[in-house]
């Protein structure tokens, strides 16, 4: 700590203003680690920021084309046949589960009706409970690494304080140890301890936002989703059953 007020007060007698680098690259210990801590919470938000950004504008744009799609064809299983060029919509692999299990149902009461046997009961209830994980499924993917950015945006504010409450402390031990105060000796400690802060917040804003905004994002979806199972039972069941 005595090398950093002596750094700042040389910055200070020669009138230059210390700089950021020289302010953290000449933090204690503690102040140090919280910093580093900060940043990396905050490379890893924007990573997951930049991916999740990317995936999820691709999966409502893949769904968009895959519901035309869908209303377009007259035939089951040429819709099943597109979607295995839309492997990035959660509607078409909705779609993909319910239909393959369609048409299990549907060999099964075929090979009953052949053995002259009762047709197997519990169908439709099959293929919607097929629909039902298969958006489980989905959602759980659109879902993943959301709860990291919750986790950043509540807890870097804390860490930085924590950071910032132990500078302050190192400050006032430093001036008590002089027996003086003035400018110079208390102004860079403090300085060094609000950095930690700032880092915080800097780490968690950008997170609480990324984190709304894909949640409202992802609920659309999921709305989606279940409209379009609503939509494919009654499909099945007019048709089939």
């Amino acid at each position: 700590m005595n090398d950093v007020i002596h750094v700042h007060v040389a910055e200070a007698a020669q009138g230059v203003a210390p700089s950021l680098f020289t302010t953290i690259t000449h933090s204690g210990p503690v102040a140090f680690l919280v910093l580093l801590l900060l940043v990396g919470f905050s490379v890893a938000s924007w990573a997951i920021i930049i991916v999740k950004f990317m995936a999820i504008r691709t999966s409502q744009n893949s769904s968009v084309e895959f519901l035309e799609h869908f209303w377009q064809s007259k035939r089951l299983d040429e819709i099943f046949a597109r979607t295995e060029q839309s492997p990035a919509s959660p509607l078409a692999q909705v779609f993909r589960a319910g239909y393959q299990e369609l048409v299990k149902v549907k060999q099964r009461e075929a090979a009953a009706a052949e053995k002259g046997k009762d047709q197997i009961g519990g169908g439709v209830e099959n293929v919607e409970r097929a629909l039902r994980r298969a958006a489980l499924a989905e959602m759980t993917e659109l879902e993943r690494l959301i709860p990291f950015l919750a986790t950043v945006g509540s807890t870097a504010p804390f860490i930085g304080l924590f950071g910032t409450v132990v500078g302050i402390m190192k400050s006032f031990g430093e001036i008590g140890a002089k027996g003086s105060a003035n400018l110079a000796t208390v102004a860079p400690g403090i300085a060094e301890a609000l950095i930690a802060t700032a880092a915080g917040l800097l780490a968690a804003i950008p997170a609480v936002i990324a984190f709304n905004s894909f949640g409202s994002r992802i609920k659309v979806l999921g709305a989606e989703m279940e409209s379009f199972s609503s939509d494919f039972m009654n499909i099945v069941r007019r048709h089939f059953f």
